[in-house]
């Protein structure tokens, strides 16, 4: 019989003893695990493995699973924010456990919680509700990317969201390549303007975004685009897509997440000079 470390492991890390229990483990072995410091009895009949993210425990310990950002950046999807306090799925009338210096905000919502961490579909759905359109958007394509939402998935988080909502979904590629071209792309979108993604042009090389097939766009994540030398690379494809008509406009994350109104003025002046 496994042992029940290696249970709990296999749960992801942290699980109720009436589910190990099922696969033989007793209250003994149980009580010598945690004496052995190979478990942590986060409550009554509650237990984790040392390593298990303190998030996931506070979210066990106030009765349910971790969800919205928290439980998405666990999972490894891309996340425009994260959560001031751990957000707990307690299902649709799960019973909360008080405990000391609580700031949990609670999600009452139907599906089958297990205490933990709760899967990338239900936080998906959860966060749409707390976050609003882009974090859903930009999580929902970093999600599909990975693969970690299937067909179905993707058809019961579309069903699952308010009506005027469900065109995120339908608008959503697989192919995103990361969060900050996801809230670009459906900034743009909503304001109107034509976009191809990932477009590859002979001599320049594959750009992030082509606007109305003339103005070319590059978001420049996060250290992205550090260094001489990727500077020196980056100067020499503006050049060469100078060379063949298109202009260039290059953004930093800070600037596309906080500075939009001026990224948007940028955008449309060009566009209005590509026009003469």
């Amino acid at each position: 019989m496994p042992t029940p470390l290696a249970l709990v492991e296999l749960h992801g890390g942290i699980t109720r003893g009436s589910l190990l229990a099922s696969f033989g483990c007793t209250r003994k072995d149980l009580s010598n695990a945690v004496r052995r410091g190979e478990l942590i009895r986060i409550r009554t009949g509650v237990f984790a493995t040392p390593s298990c993210a303190s998030e996931v425990c506070t979210a066990a310990l106030h009765g349910g699973a971790l969800t919205c950002a928290g439980a998405l950046r666990l999972h490894g999807v891309w996340v425009l924010e994260d959560d001031a306090h751990p957000h707990v799925w307690l299902g649709h009338a799960g019973r909360t456990h008080p405990h000391p210096d609580c700031v949990c905000i609670e999600h009452y919502r139907s599906g089958v919680m297990r205490v933990g961490l709760a899967p990338v579909e239900a936080a998906l759905v959860h966060s749409f509700g707390c976050h609003g359109d882009e974090f859903f958007f930009a999580a929902f394509e970093s999600a599909w990317a990975q693969r970690l939402i299937g067909a179905a998935a993707r058809r019961r988080i579309r069903a699952a969201l308010p009506a005027g909502a469900r065109w995120l979904v339908d608008l959503a590629r697989h192919d995103a390549d990361s969060g900050l071209e996801s809230i670009l792309r459906l900034r743009l979108h909503l304001l109107g303007i034509h976009v191809l993604t990932q477009v590859l042009i002979e001599g320049v090389g594959r750009v992030d975004f082509v606007l109305e097939g003339r103005l070319i766009l590059e978001a420049d994540g996060k250290g992205n685009h550090d260094g001489a030398s990727e500077r020196h690379r980056d100067l020499g494809r503006d050049a060469a897509a100078s060379r063949l008509g298109f202009e260039t406009l290059r953004f930093d994350y800070a600037m596309i997440i906080h500075d939009w109104n001026e990224v948007i003025a940028a955008i449309v002046g060009a566009l209005g000079r590509a026009k003469l």
